[in-house]
């Protein structure tokens, strides 16, 4: 159970922070809402039902900068996750980005990279979807970094790879 003003990471959407826990009334039973807006939006606000299991599963807590430099520690550890499969590899990536398990983006994000490096060498281009899967997968991934480290999400990167050499 989360309260007011948690800041929490609500995949695919970001960071959120929860402006409010009510009880509203949009399909003719009232039902109790985690409010969260995200932030540096105020224009959008997503209501999510606290006992939809489907979607609270879907909200976690942001991480700390502990954790981040504990899950930098890991990615040159880290297994690739490519499927042959076209279909299974879409679905394994959208359900990792639907997800949010940090350890599974950088997962993913390193299989892209790699893949798009491979295909380079090919001179070939990475194909489209997974470019926009990368795009999606870093986004949720470096926002996150950005946030919690205070640092612009331009210098993810950078603080990124000093952490791997440290």
């Amino acid at each position: 159970m989360y309260n007011v003003n948690d800041e929490v990471m609500y995949s695919p959407y970001g960071i959120c922070i929860i402006l409010e826990i009510a009880v509203r009334d949009f399909s003719g039973e009232p039902m109790e809402y985690y409010i969260l807006r995200p932030v540096g939006d105020s224009k959008n606000t997503f209501y999510v039902p606290t006992q939809n299991e489907n979607l609270t599963s879907q909200m976690r807590p942001v991480l700390t900068r502990e954790e981040i430099n504990e899950l930098i520690s890991v990615m040159p550890d880290d297994n690739e996750i490519y499927i042959d499969d076209s279909n299974r590899r879409r679905d394994e990536y959208q359900r990792i980005l639907r997800d949010g398990d940090r350890h599974e983006l950088v997962r993913l994000i390193k299989t892209l990279y790699l893949r798009r490096q491979d295909r380079k060498e090919q001179r070939k281009k990475l194909l489209s979807a997974e470019e926009h899967t990368l795009r999606n997968a870093e986004n949720l991934l470096y926002d996150e970094f950005a946030y919690v480290l205070g640092i612009p999400r331009e210098q993810v990167i950078t603080y990124i790879r000093e952490h791997i050499s440290a």
